[in-house]
């Protein structure tokens, strides 16, 4: 099967990956309704069709905090990307630098920092959890300088955790557990034991080694439980930037008033993001809370959007309301289940694809000026 869109690479994901891990990719919290919102709410946004204009010579280049991308797209910060398929953050990352898109590894990831900087030749960016721990947070954050990483993406929005019933249903882990339901899974998707038994690669490895008291499965389970900072606040931002001493995103803005408080801040960047709907459920979807959040902060601070883009359709919407770039997370997860570093490549020429066409199609030869004039009856 030749994938042609995203959904036939989750698809194809869903066939290779063991249950757990593909629903930890594809699920959202309680009723999954802002999960979902994330995605029908692109659908409502229509374009405007515009015809006998110059479209030839198009350019998707933009920047992102100041670095230069090819097109206003970024791997998001996902966890246990490891367990979507063996060392799935090195490959991502690599597909991501020959790309020239950002990739951005997680603080949950299964490849560690060190692994990723040890198969990339460019920056990469580090997204920081902020735990109880203060000295493992120190700790990251010197780590991640050490290899080199250009942004860090401070998340705002996980200080406790939603619920997700299908990661409770599965009993998922990493690594998985061995109980008859789990080797079932696991025997069903041969291709995937096979990867994952040619790799060290099964652990929180950004946290075992590092972290006081992590040395096995159960006591990493009770420490990553217990340390998320549910005191996590303003201030936090302050010390943070100073340590980190480089480029600062704020990831889970979906308030006006919380925009304004972050342009406020210091930070270079914020992404309009509810977590993939995996937080708070019940929230409005990223995008149709991003042209407020756009019009709240003006020039002060620059706006990403992370939530819900499935195609270069969302990708051309977001950016026409305002989002300077945005971030893929599922998208390339399919991509990387399906067919390892291959199919993170061919999400992101899909998306590319679709969001050259797509804005030739609506008149604009470069995605710099791609603004609101080519949503179709947009009011502001």
């Amino acid at each position: 099967m030749t994938a042609l869109t995203i959904d036939d690479l989750k698809v194809l994901a869903k066939r290779r990956v063991p249950k757990m891990f593909f629903d930890y990719a594809d699920s959202g919290a309680y009723t999954e309704g802002t999960y979902r919102a994330n995605e029908e709410d692109f659908g409502r946004i229509k374009l405007r069709q515009r015809v006998l204009v110059d479209m030839s010579n198009r350019s998707l280049e933009s920047t992102m905090i100041g670095q230069k991308v090819s097109m206003p797209v970024a791997l998001a910060p996902t966890g246990l990307t490891g367990m979507q398929h063996a060392d799935g953050e090195m490959l991502a990352a690599q597909a991501a630098e020959a790309f020239g898109v950002p990739f951005t590894l997680s603080t949950m990831s299964i490849c560690s920092i060190e692994d990723v900087a040890s198969v990339t030749s460019k920056p990469f960016w580090f997204q920081l959890y902020v735990m109880q721990d203060r000295d493992f947070v120190l700790n990251l954050i010197d780590r991640a300088k050490a290899a080199k990483c250009s942004a860090l993406v401070l998340t705002l929005d996980l200080q406790i955790l939603g619920q997700r019933h299908k990661d409770i249903r599965n009993g998922l882990s990493a690594p998985p557990k061995f109980t008859p339901k789990h080797i079932w899974q696991m025997a069903t998707r041969p291709g995937w034991c096979m990867k994952m038994l040619g790799t060290e690669r099964r652990t929180f490895r950004n946290i075992v080694g590092h972290a006081k008291s992590v040395t096995d499965l159960s006591s990493l389970s009770v420490w990553t439980t217990e340390q998320f900072d549910p005191q996590l606040s303003w201030k936090d931002v302050a010390w943070i930037k100073e340590r980190w001493g480089g480029p600062l995103i704020l990831k889970g803005i979906l308030d006006p008033e919380d925009a304004r408080m972050a342009a406020d801040s210091g930070a270079d960047a914020i992404i309009v993001s509810n977590h993939g709907g995996r937080q708070l459920d019940g929230a409005h979807s990223s995008i149709s809370m991003l042209p407020r959040i756009v019009d709240a902060v003006g020039d002060k601070i620059e706006v990403h959007l992370d939530g819900g883009i499935r195609s270069g359709q969302d990708v051309l919407k977001a950016v026409a309301l305002g989002a300077k770039g945005t971030y893929i997370g599922r998208p390339f997860l399919y991509g990387l289940g399906a067919m390892g570093k291959l199919g993170v490549t061919r999400a992101l020429e899909i998306i590319r694809k679709e969001l050259d066409v797509t804005m030739a199609l609506c008149g604009k030869r470069d995605i710099a000026d791609v603004g609101r004039d080519i949503i179709a009856d947009y009011r502001d």
